[in-house]
């Protein structure tokens, strides 16, 4: 059963980034008039990466093994696939190898000396996260500002899971359909590189039965690395923070992620990160004088 979900990875993604590219976009001339199919034929992906007709449609069939990275290099080239696709094709060949390496199984817990340096960062929000992003660990603002998320009782709170099955996403992510297409993308590069994570599967099982959304961005077998940008958040209490963003691998734990979230000097968003320490202080002081039920 993994051998034909394999398969039929590889297919789908070849012949959806073969779908898009059009014979003028590839630098072919779009001869025989009305074309029956969708972007680039079989033979024309073929002859633009110097491979017989028949390898290729083997290929695209699902059987990437064998493949050489002479050959998945000049498909890159064809289907110009940009850096998170190559990796992507490179993950699917190597599941199909002779090897059919596994990796180790992803981390659900951090070292405290991952969590002492989260909370050195004390001015930015901070967390890090795993490949299926669950948040392992955060620092004080990294609580207070993924409030929302971390509000749902289950652990590891995981972001993709929030995105799409939570009623409050919407609200909390003011670009909420661009940061859905870009959980689902990252999860496909994720579900690639390590295939065999029964967490993951079960994610992606779990979202694709509940949210009609997933399964729509999942079907479009679009990938994406998460390093860098900016992401608007709508907090409950602080109101729209406009933030940038840097993700980071951690070298010690490659398997790890930490994501840290800033803002300009003197902008409003600034302000409101300022505003958020404050309010996240007074949380952990509720927190501390909670009172405590004694038996009588």
């Amino acid at each position: 059963m993994a051998k034909s979900n394999d398969r039929t990875e590889v297919r789908e993604f070849l012949s959806s980034r073969r779908a898009r590219i059009t014979p003028e976009q590839a630098g072919l001339p779009a001869y025989g008039g009305t074309r029956r199919v969708k972007g680039l034929r079989r033979e024309e992906v073929a002859m633009l990466a110097g491979v017989s007709v028949d390898y290729y449609v083997r290929m695209e069939r699902g059987n990437l093994s064998g493949a050489s990275d002479t050959v998945l290099s000049s498909l890159v080239t064809a289907l110009q696939l940009d850096e998170a696709e190559r990796e992507h094709l490179f993950s699917l060949a190597r599941a199909a190898g002779p090897d059919r390496s596994r990796r180790g199984a992803t981390p659900s817990t951090v070292r405290p000396q991952v969590q002492q340096v989260l909370d050195a960062i004390s001015d930015a929000p901070a967390w890090v996260r795993n490949a299926r992003h669950d948040i392992l660990a955060t620092n004080r603002l990294g609580r207070a500002l993924y409030s929302p998320v971390l509000a749902e009782p289950r652990r590891p709170a995981n972001t993709t899971r929030f995105v799409y099955l939570d009623p409050a996403a919407p609200d909390f992510f003011v670009d909420w359909d661009r940061i859905a297409n870009d959980a689902a993308a990252m999860l496909r590069l994720e579900a690639g590189r390590n295939p065999h994570d029964q967490a993951l599967i079960e994610l992606i099982g779990e979202l694709s039965t509940r949210s009609e959304v997933f399964r729509q961005r999942w079907a479009s077998h679009d990938v994406l690395f998460h390093r860098s940008g900016q992401k608007r958040l709508n907090h409950p209490v602080i109101g729209q923070l406009d933030l940038n963003y840097e993700s980071m691998q951690l070298p010690s734990e490659p398997e790890l992620t930490l994501n840290v979230y800033t803002a300009a000097t003197g902008s409003p968003t600034a302000d409101g990160l300022k505003m958020l320490a404050s309010w996240a202080a007074t949380q952990e002081t509720d927190e501390t004088h909670q009172p405590v039920d004694e038996e009588s």
